[in-house]
């Protein structure tokens, strides 16, 4: 219109804060806690078998002596174990805590193909964020199904929530997050393993 102001162009909502992944601390503290929990589900009937328990201990007691590498490599041979075809299939979102085998594909099959590694690892830390929060929500729930003092855990899980929507992975995001995960580690037992067999076996 002749004599309106300049006006600069209208732009919309800022673009959200870029994913982040963590500290080696951090990152290892969002697999001890939902391990914890993994182990304590009915399906191992009160008591998982020593071969799972014994690599979450080393996780544990390397983790609180400053050992991260060990307490690292000793989640790395948890995840393994978890997913052996020998033991019961841990329910979503805890199946997300097994060592991912993927089959061999041809490049140009893989949708992320053409995307660059930085947006490839975007991806990657995004889609952990959405486990992260799932595996949360469930330990949480499981929490308050079995005694665990949780009232105090709900305002961290609904700032996680309303984060994650509008954020994705964001460093605000896995503050709320991390403040549930060091809260189950105080408050939640470790768990302790059969005497029995080893595994399993199948009726013949």
């Amino acid at each position: 219109m002749p004599g309106a102001p300049n006006r600069p162009p209208e732009t919309g909502a800022p673009p959200p804060p870029p994913p982040v992944s963590g500290t080696p601390e951090e990152r290892i503290l969002r697999r001890l806690a939902p391990s914890r929990i993994a182990l304590h589900l009915d399906l191992w009937r009160g008591a998982p078998a020593g071969e799972l328990v014994k690599p979450l201990e080393s996780a544990e007691a390397a983790y609180a002596s400053g050992d991260l590498p060990h307490a690292e490599s000793a989640l790395d041979q948890l995840a393994v174990r978890f997913a052996e075809p020998r033991w019961p299939t841990l329910p979503p979102p805890f199946r997300g805590l097994r060592q991912e085998i993927l089959p061999p594909v041809p490049p140009n099959w893989d949708p992320e193909h053409a995307l660059s590694p930085a947006e490839r690892e975007g991806k990657k830390i995004h889609r952990w964020a959405e486990l992260q929060l799932k595996l949360a929500e469930a330990s949480v729930t499981w929490a308050q199904g079995h005694g665990i003092p949780s009232e105090d855990l709900g305002a961290g899980l609904e700032e996680a929530r309303r984060r994650f929507a509008v954020e994705g992975g964001s460093a605000a995001y896995w503050l709320a997050v991390d403040g549930i995960w060091r809260s189950i580690r105080e408050r939640v037992p470790m768990p302790t393993s059969t005497k029995g067999p080893k595994a399993p076996t199948s009726a013949t």
